[in-house]
């Protein structure tokens, strides 16, 4: 058979067509990886956005934060970003840790700002409908992206309500765990163990690595429904230890893993505060035996995931997707 250039060209363009119409498989010789929204926090943040990015990346399967996912069904903008870290939610503009030292306090400023974007929110979500949920859920779940946990964070202060609320949105989504700070209190642990235990979606816990695992037995003894959201760089770059041999005596209770390269401790470019130590590095640069982590849950068939979380600082003459695209590519690489 003959091909005209016209031919060729309407062949070209069909060729085009499947290939984005394809859907993402970032399951690695039976090996789960997907990536935290949060990794691209530095573009836009809507979940529409977010989708995009993700299949740009080749993800199957993100870890989906609380502005990606409220943002989309329609949560008031209050001006005051919260972020989330081992001292729990404050806003995103607020003092920094100090090496050494406590989180310095926030000003009446932002404890007001804090109150009046915690009201305002708790009234929306307990009036929203779940459909916008579902709708984010089918968009995702379309385009070939399974959403794994949910990260919207319990805090102590919260009415029991408002904790329906954020089991009813992992629930909607398909999500099997909902992810949050590990506390230290033994009261908040109880209380979140007992919700997971209600309503069958685990709450797994992640760490900065202070303390190393001492703590996780107390954690994952409060139920069968409190798990691990085990972070391998924070666990190496705080304490200085092989996270392999933790990963595999917490198997059966991990939920899923982050996927990071930091620097051990003790250098001179540590981080400050309770998440400090060394510093994130490009994959493969630093001191987190990434690759072994990956070879032992191809082994061991661990079903979890593994989510990218693309934290060091980009290249010069880079972007953030390019990392992230190279954070996959040294996951396919490291299971050849």
């Amino acid at each position: 058979m003959l091909y005209t250039r016209r031919n060729i060209g309407k062949i070209a363009l069909a060729s085009t067509a499947a290939l984005l119409m394809a859907k993402p498989n970032s399951t690695i010789r039976g090996v789960n990886i997907g990536v935290i929204t949060y990794s691209f926090r530095s573009l836009n943040g809507s979940a529409e956005e977010t989708l995009k990015h993700t299949l740009e990346c080749g993800f199957s399967g993100v870890e989906l934060m609380s502005n990606n996912a409220e943002g989309f069904a329609g949560a008031p903008s209050s001006g005051t970003r919260m972020a989330f870290g081992p001292g729990g939610p404050r806003p995103a503009n607020a003092p920094k840790q100090k090496a050494g030292g406590g989180r310095p306090q926030m000003t009446p400023e932002q404890r007001a700002a804090m109150q009046q974007a915690a009201e305002e929110t708790k009234k929306w979500r307990l009036s929203v409908s779940m459909d916008k949920y579902k709708a984010l859920r089918k968009m995702y779940e379309d385009a070939g992206v399974k959403i794994y946990p949910f990260k919207l964070p319990p805090a102590m202060t919260m009415s029991d309500d408002e904790y329906e609320y954020i089991w009813n949105v992992a629930s909607t989504l398909g999500a099997n765990h909902i992810t949050m700070e590990m506390p230290t209190d033994g009261a908040f642990i109880k209380r979140v163990a007992d919700f997971a235990s209600r309503r069958k979606i685990a709450i797994a816990f992640h760490t900065h690595g202070q303390g190393g695992d001492s703590h996780f037995d107390e954690a994952l003894g409060a139920s069968k429904y409190t798990m691990l959201n085990f972070d391998i760089g924070h666990f190496m770059g705080v304490t200085g230890k092989d996270p392999v041999p933790v990963m595999v005596k917490y198997a059966s209770r991990i939920a899923s893993l982050h996927l990071k390269d930091r620097k051990g401790p003790g250098g001179e470019t540590n981080l400050q505060g309770p998440g400090g130590g060394g510093p994130n590095m490009p994959w493969g640069k630093g001191d987190t035996p990434l690759k072994q982590i990956l070879q032992t849950t191809r082994k061991n068939k661990y079903k979890f995931y593994g989510s990218v979380e693309y934290e060091y600082n980009t290249p010069d003459g880079s972007d953030a997707l390019t990392e992230i695209k190279k954070c996959l590519q040294f996951c396919r690489a490291a299971l050849a």
